[in-house]
């Protein structure tokens, strides 16, 4: 059992690559002499580049597999991605997404246990007809445990309960990129995240840059707005709202936002891939959450806080990406400033 050829499928996004990290670690302390391979997105690829957990990353481009293309290039595309998969002889896969394209790519990898979750835990029940066991979790449950007891009980290993681990692997550059900003804002310095992948997951822009002129007035902390490259409007939107002149914006790549977030005296964003890299980079953070959960998207650890409406009855399983009533993100500024104090006084 313990020289296993184990493939990880978690094929996006960047947050729940994130999640998964927990697991990746794991495994790779239970069972130190197997080889572990992780099947991902390449947009979603960086974050895994360069883990000494990972013995081989395949990366992959389903999103090439759709329409646009004629059928004879769909085909050959999908026979080039596959042959970097069937390179490996697994013995066990392990489908962390819950998707029929990730099932597939278990079942296409040839091994002959493949795990996933019970139908109740996934996104695309139909799926499960792909693997060969599927693994019931209960509930409710935070989304790094639901991975941890995927491993538990497929692997049949002891895993953490708490106090999670986040292998990532970094390098000069990215503390380079790091170091760069920080030149600028000098060390104590609060991170902004306005972004989010969904409209409804947004707190206001205008809000963010009145957040700032408060983490400067109670504070003495200067807000480092941070976007993806094709963000820079919302952060210029925040800086426009934003008074007192003690913020900045910053663009990094996913590996100089860990590092920078290491530094961090406070980080506030909403449920998105920069939230929980700051989780991993172990970063004082408070969260902002609408149609998402906390207890299950959320940090683990429970020094971190969210601010959230729990006087509303629409946010139960909502997960909406539109919304005619869209309330939940309805939180003042007083709110958070009130969230950062309490979670600074923890630190």
């Amino acid at each position: 059992m313990n020289e296993m050829q184990i493939l990880f499928v978690k094929l996006s996004s960047i947050g729940d690559i994130v999640h998964t990290l927990p697991t990746l670690a794991a495994v790779r302390r239970a069972l130190p002499l197997s080889e572990i391979s992780w099947a991902v997105e390449k947009s979603s690829a960086e974050i895994l580049r360069g883990n000494t957990f990972v013995n081989n990353l395949i990366e992959l481009d389903t999103r090439s597999l759709r329409g646009g293309k004629i059928i004879e290039e769909i085909l050959l595309d999908a026979s080039r991605q596959m042959r970097a998969l069937r390179r490996f002889s697994f013995d066990v896969v392990l489908d962390f997404q819950g998707l029929l394209k990730s099932a597939g790519i278990a079942k296409l990898s040839k091994a002959k246990r493949r795990y996933g979750f019970d139908k109740s835990n996934l996104r695309e029940p139909a799926s499960r007809f792909l693997l060969t066991e599927t693994i019931e979790i209960p509930k409710p449950i935070h989304v790094i445990r639901k991975n941890l007891t995927l491993a538990e009980k497929a692997l049949n290993i002891d895993v953490p309960t708490e106090n999670f681990e986040f292998p990532i692997a970094t390098d000069e550059t990215h503390k380079a990129e790091a170091e760069k900003i920080i030149n600028e804002s000098g060390e104590n310095f609060a991170i902004l995240n306005p972004a989010g992948g969904w409209t409804t997951k947004l707190w206001h822009a205008e809000k963010f840059g009145a957040l700032a002129d408060k983490i400067w007035e109670e504070n003495g902390l200067v807000s480092v707005v941070t976007t993806a490259p094709n963000e820079t409007d919302l952060a210029q939107k925040v800086l426009q709202n934003s008074r007192s002149g003690k913020a900045l914006a910053a663009q990094t790549s996913l590996k100089g936002f860990y590092e920078l977030a290491k530094r961090a005296k406070i980080y506030v964003g909403g449920d998105t891939g920069p939230t929980h890299l700051a989780v991993a980079a172990n970063a004082p953070v408070v969260g902002i959450f609408g149609p998402t959960e906390w207890w299950r998207n959320g940090s683990p650890n429970p020094h971190d806080i969210c601010v959230e409406r729990t006087d509303i009855n629409c946010r139960v399983d909502c997960h909406r990406r539109s919304c005619s009533n869209w309330i939940c993100m309805d939180i003042s500024v007083e709110t958070v400033s009130g969230a950062i104090q309490k979670r600074l006084k923890q630190v």
